[in-house]
């Protein structure tokens, strides 16, 4: 199955709204927060955030297993929406996390002092983490894949396709 694209939206938004309510979680008003490759979705009034991707994906359960070991008080992380169990749902061809959600806030609030703060106690939570993590080029290989399938990714335009294969390339190129 393709990537969630703008005729999937619909399909995906429902598969959100009703693995939530079959979770006990009041979804009455679904709020596109985020399309691409994946979907992020609120549902109102629980006020959570669903995340939606097809299969294909594969990153769901990565994320969900990385959230669960980086849980701890004091990790600046998002966390699974705790009235439900934190794993992977399977319905209507997508893979739907169920995430609290969190209002947007403006980085002009968070001081450089208090950002670089986060950003240490994130790294020295992620160094007591075991979890095997795909190599980069993997990750680099799937994103390649999906610039190349004009199927999978109908928005990105001719040039956008070209300049993100050229970094792809010299990127990769760099690190290796």
């Amino acid at each position: 199955m393709a990537e969630p694209s703008v005729i999937d939206v619909a399909r995906a938004v429902e598969a959100a709204r009703s693995t939530a309510s079959g979770l006990g979680l009041s979804a009455e008003e679904a709020i596109v927060v985020h399309a691409s490759n994946r979907l992020a979705i609120r549902l109102l009034p629980s006020d959570v955030l669903a995340r939606v991707a097809s299969p294909a994906h594969q990153a769901a359960q990565f994320e969900v297993d990385l959230a669960v070991r980086l849980a701890a008080p004091g990790t600046p992380v998002a966390a699974l929406d705790p009235r439900v169990a934190p794993r992977v749902y399977e319905r209507d061809g997508f893979t739907i996390t169920l995430w609290t959600y969190y209002a947007s806030e403006s980085s002009r609030g968070v001081s450089p002092a208090n950002y670089a703060d986060g950003l240490e106690r994130l790294h020295v939570r992620m160094h007591d983490v075991d979890l095997s993590t795909p190599h980069f080029t993997d990750r680099v290989k799937e994103a390649w894949e999906l610039v190349a399938s004009r199927d999978r990714t109908p928005d990105v335009s001719d040039a956008d396709r070209i300049l993100l294969t050229n970094t792809f390339t010299t990127v990769t190129r760099a690190i290796r």
